[in-house]
């Protein structure tokens, strides 16, 4: 949306693409004990949720049991958990030995089609320091299983990918330093990390500056269109409430990189607790209804206002047509629900006016129950975790990559802009 008034009702990305801008690959290999689950989950310690761990030991060994040869079913299995990994919004360290003969295509096809930053990294560590690090381990079972014969024939010295993909680090580099060059070198270091929810500010208590979708600030933002399509979430896991639906399904499309974002949001939410999407795309000649309907009201309850008071007044719900969220494919409204589907307690209903909800439709509206802030908390951080921006006025809205969002992120530009549905 913004709100509506009552609940009355290009180019194609290329299709082997993976993740987003913002995300970040880490590739990492190395012989056998060289310590690539350890700076694996290393980056994970310091970073947060919103990593995932892909490893060739887990998927090759646990999930498949498989030896280890050039046409090994993990191969693309670890590419396809990658890529999915990636286009949920989580940040990916693929980590095993990995072999540039057998896994190379793999790696060297993921990076080439991710959106985002990849980086890969292999840790050069002597045949004799693998032993000593090998026989250090406290798991005598596998002690017994693995010996130094094992090690001398799985290793091979400097078994680097083609084209000069991977910085070699030396095993002088403890693991603390190793980690700590990868965070810096990905931008990891400085990626958003996961915070614990927190309640939105009770009376009294400063709220984060409401910038109105009027604000010319927004309008001043360019669009740099980068031609997602438009995706039908029913064609996904994920709930999608009928009280929005419209013949041509309009309301149950959001741009790609969108969906991924809403992927990433649910994945941080509680156990028995998930989102209601309620309505995505929304044609313009829709949106300029809803608008023109409730400044109309508007006009009518207050005739003492302007027309510029009217139209600022009118955004604080409807978003202006022409920098409408909704009808770029960037913004969606959802709410939460328990385990089997029933709404939980938000203050007030969804798409409530300010009118109607005495100001309850705010996000940061102040004398609410302690359910109803509880649970704005969860939503607010699951869905700004996942790369979302709140419109203040409106707990249920929020969109990425269109004006509103740049404007308040301070990126140069948008990446979507107004679309009509195909």
């Amino acid at each position: 949306m913004t709100g509506t008034p009552g609940d009355a009702p290009s180019h194609m990305a290329a299709p082997t693409s993976a993740g987003r801008p913002d995300t970040r690959l880490v590739v990492i290999r190395g012989n056998s004990a060289s310590g690539k689950s350890s700076v694996a989950q290393g980056l994970r310690d310091h970073h947060g949720r919103g990593i995932a761990i892909v490893s060739q030991d887990v998927i090759r060994r646990n999930v498949l049991r498989e030896h280890d040869t050039a046409r090994g079913a993990n191969i693309a299995l670890l590419g396809r958990i990658a890529r999915d990994a990636l286009n949920a919004g989580f940040h990916v360290v693929l980590e095993g030995i990995m072999y540039a003969d057998r896994y190379g295509h793999m790696i060297t096809s993921l990076v080439r089609d991710h959106r985002g930053v990849s980086s890969c990294y292999y840790l050069n560590v002597p045949l004799e320091m693998t032993f000593a690090r090998h026989a250090s381990k406290v798991d005598a079972a596998y002690l017994e299983h693995v010996t130094d014969d094992h090690l001398a024939s799985w290793y091979r010295e400097l078994d680097l990918l083609p084209g000069g993909l991977e910085t070699v680090i030396p095993a002088g580099s403890t693991l603390q330093n190793t980690v700590a060059r990868i965070l810096g070198e990905t931008g990891l270091a400085s990626a958003s990390l996961v915070p614990p929810p927190q309640f939105p500010p009770s009376q009294g208590e400063s709220t984060p500056p409401l910038v109105l979708m009027s604000d010319p600030r927004v309008t001043a933002i360019p669009v740099c269109e980068c031609g997602e399509p438009l995706v039908d979430v029913r064609d996904q896991d994920i709930r999608v409430d009928p009280r929005k639906q419209d013949p041509a399904a309009a309301f149950a499309h959001v741009r790609e990189g969108v969906l991924a974002r809403l992927h990433h949001a649910r994945s941080l939410l509680p156990a028995g607790i998930d989102l209601l999407f309620i309505e995505g795309y929304r044609p313009p000649s829709l949106q300029q209804r809803y608008f023109t309907e409730y400044r109309d009201e508007l006009a009518a309850a207050q005739p003492g206002l302007t027309g510029e008071q009217l139209y600022e007044a009118a955004s604080r719900y409807v978003s202006p047509p022409e920098i409408a969220p909704h009808s770029t494919g960037a913004a969606l409204d959802v709410i939460l629900v328990d385990q089997d589907g029933h709404e939980l307690d938000l203050g007030t209903r969804v798409n409530a006016s300010p009118e109607e909800s005495n100001g309850a439709c705010f996000t940061h509206a102040p004398n609410l129950g302690d359910q109803a802030l509880y649970h704005r908390a969860l939503l607010l951080n699951a869905m700004e975790t996942a790369g979302f921006t709140n419109y203040g006025t409106d707990f249920w809205h929020f969109s990425a990559a269109d004006r509103y969002d740049a404007l308040k992120r301070q990126e140069s530009h948008a990446l979507y802009g107004p679309i009509e549905l195909p």
